[in-house]
C-alpha cells in the first residue's frame, strides 16, 4: 500500500476501535466484546469484510492488537491458538461461504474452541499413511479410527479431521478433510500424561461416529491438500509468533540471570539473547510477507528455530539454577482448561519445550521441508508414493 492507502486503512481501523471501545465494555462480558470486534473486521483484518475482516494487509493488525492489549483482558487465549491459527486459515482458503459464517465468528470469540485430529499411533511423521476410514452413508460419513497427540480435544468443540475415503489410491490421493463434532456419539477422548504431570495432550477414539457431508471441508479426495494448509498455518502458528525485543522464553532466561548471576555463563546468556533477537527480526520480516491460506516455508524455518533455541534457552536457565533446578513442585495430574492459570515455573518450562521439537511436525521434518523446498536438495525416497495405500507396508 502507498502512503495515502495506509492513512487511510488506518484510519479505517482507529474508527472502529473507537466504536468497539464506546460501544462495548473492554471489561464485560468476554464473549460479547470479541464477538463485536468480529463483526467490526478487527478479528483478522486481512479476512474479507463480512468474515472478521476488513481486507486490509495483515501487517495493520498489530495496529489493532497493540491498542487492545493495553485496555481489555479479552485476548485470544492459548486454547485458541488451534482455531485462530489453522482453523480460520482453513476455512478462509477451503471452505464455503455457509461455513465461514458458522464456524470464524465463534471460533474467534472463544465460544468453540478446535483441534487437530490429524497423527495416529502408525502415521506419525508419515502423515500420508493414516488409517481412520471414513465411509459414506446417504448424506452422512462413517468413521472410525485412532488419533494422537491432539492438544485440547478434552475441552474442544469441534476437530479438523483427516480420514482415508479411498484406499484404492496412493496414500496421499485417497484422504479427505473433515470438521467433526467433538461431543458427538462414537467419540471417545483419553488423556496422555505428560511429563510435566499435566493432560494438554489427548488421544482420540472414532467408533461409528457419524458427520454431515456439509462438514466435509473441499473435495471428496482433496484432504492432503488441506492438510498441507493446516500445517504450514500451525508452524507459522508455533514458530511464527512476534514477540516484543527481550521477551517471550529469553526474558525467562535473563530473569533466572538476574537471580543466579554466574560470570562463566555470562558468554552463553549473551549468545542465547543474541539468537534469540536473530529470530526475531527474521519473523518479523517473514510475517510481513504473509498471507492467508498457505505460507511459504519460512513458517518451517521459524518453527525448527524456535523449537530448538527454546531447548537451549531453558537448558542454560536449569544450569544457572543450580541444585534449585531439581525442585520442580508438583507433577499433579491436570488437565489445563480456560480460566485456569498455568504455571510459569521455569523448570516446568523446561519440561514443556521438549515438546516443541516434536509438535507441529518435528524438527527432522522441518530440515527436510528446508532441505527439499528452499534449498533444492534431492527428496527422500519415497518407494510407496504410487502404490494403492491397502497395498503399502504399515507399522
Amino acid at each position: 500500500m502507498d502512503d495515502i492507502a495506509d492513512r487511510t486503512a488506518e484510519a479505517l481501523i482507529d474508527e472502529r476501535l473507537d466504536r468497539l471501545v464506546a460501544e462495548h465494555d473492554p471489561h464485560g462480558d468476554r464473549h460479547e466484546f470479541m464477538g463485536a470486534q468480529y463483526d467490526l473486521g478487527l478479528a483478522w483484518v486481512w479476512f474479507p469484510e463480512g468474515y472478521g475482516g476488513l481486507g486490509l494487509p495483515p501487517y495493520l493488525q498489530h495496529r489493532i492488537d497493540e491498542r487492545l492489549d493495553a485496555i481489555t483482558e479479552h485476548r485470544p487465549r492459548f486454547f485458541d491458538v488451534l482455531g485462530h491459527g489453522m482453523g480460520a486459515p482453513v476455512l478462509l482458503a477451503h471452505g464455503t461461504d455457509e461455513q465461514k459464517r458458522r464456524f470464524l465468528r465463534p471460533m474467534f470469540t472463544g465460544e468453540e474452541v478446535w483441534c487437530q485430529l490429524f497423527s495416529e499411533p502408525g502415521a506419525g511423521s508419515d502423515l500420508a499413511g493414516l488409517a481412520t476410514r471414513a465411509v459414506r452413508d446417504g448424506d452422512e460419513w462413517i468413521v472410525n479410527g485412532q488419533k494422537v497427540w491432539t492438544t485440547v480435544a478434552h475441552i474442544a468443540t469441534w476437530g479438523m479431521l483427516v480420514a482415508r475415503t479411498d484406499p484404492d489410491q496412493p496414500k496421499h490421493k485417497g484422504l479427505t478433510y473433515f470438521l467433526i463434532d467433538m461431543r458427538a456419539p462414537g467419540v471417545e477422548i483419553r488423556p496422555l500424561r505428560q511429563i510435566t504431570g499435566e493432560a494438554e495432550f489427548n488421544e482420540v477414539y472414532m467408533t461409528d461416529a457419524r458427520i454431515p457431508d456439509a462438514n466435509r471441508i473441499g473435495d471428496l479426495g482433496d484432504g492432503w491438500r488441506i492438510a498441507m494448509t493446516t500445517l504450514m498455518n500451525e508452524r507459522v502458528a508455533i514458530g511464527g509468533n512476534v514477540a516484543e525485543r527481550g521477551e517471550g522464553s529469553i526474558a525467562d532466561l535473563v530473569d533466572v540471570w538476574r537471580n543466579h548471576p554466574d560470570p562463566r555463563l555470562a558468554d552463553d546468556v549473551m549468545r542465547l539473547w543474541v539468537a534469540a533477537e536473530t529470530a526475531r527480526l527474521t519473523n518479523l520480516r517473514a510475517e510481513h510477507n504473509r498471507r492467508a491460506g498457505t505460507p511459504g516455508p519460512e513458517g518451517s524455518t521459524g518453527k525448527l528455530v524456535y523449537a530448538e533455541l527454546n531447548k537451549k534457552i531453558y537448558e542454560l536457565a536449569l544450569d544457572l539454577m543450580g541444585p534449585d533446578a531439581t525442585l520442580y513442585d508438583t507433577y499433579e495430574f491436570i488437565q489445563p482448561r480456560p480460566g485456569e492459570a498455568v504455571s510459569t515455573d521455569i523448570r516446568r518450562r523446561f519440561l514443556r519445550v521438549r515438546a516443541n521439537s516434536i509438535e507441529g511436525g518435528t524438527s527432522e521434518i522441518m530440515r527436510n521441508i528446508i532441505g527439499e523446498r528452499v534449498l533444492g536438495l534431492p527428496g527422500e525416497p519415497r518407494v510407496d508414493k504410487d502404490l494403492p495405500w491397502k497395498d503399502t507396508r504399515r507399522g
